[in-house]
């Protein structure tokens, strides 16, 4: 049984037992999180709902596994000839998070 969930402005194929990775979530480490918006529920390769665009009492129960950030992403600039140099760091955060029973 799978279900395909949105979180982020993003959309994540999840199953019971996984773990993925979510734009950052106000939650702090063993909270529990309910994923309402449930684009589709397949529990088999026959049985597969789809929502218009959610479905309606379909939620993924998940727990918090983890908050922190992602790698450090440089971007740097330049204009050649021009002694034109801008350097900067991103770190994008996270929410790892453990799911757990789907209910369609």
């Amino acid at each position: 049984m799978y279900a395909i969930i949105e979180s982020g402005n993003k959309q994540y194929k999840v199953s019971s037992g996984d773990v993925i990775f979510v734009e950052k979530l106000n939650v702090n480490e063993g909270d529990a999180v309910v994923f309402e918006n449930v684009l589709a529920v397949a529990e088999d390769d026959n049985a597969v709902k789809f929502g218009a665009p959610y479905i309606k009492g379909a939620k993924v129960n998940a727990t918090v596994v983890e908050n922190g950030k992602e790698k450090k992403v440089i971007v740097y600039r330049y204009k050649s000839k021009k002694h034109y140099h801008k350097k900067k760091g991103h770190r994008q955060p996270f929410t790892m998070v453990k799911i757990g029973d789907i209910k369609a």
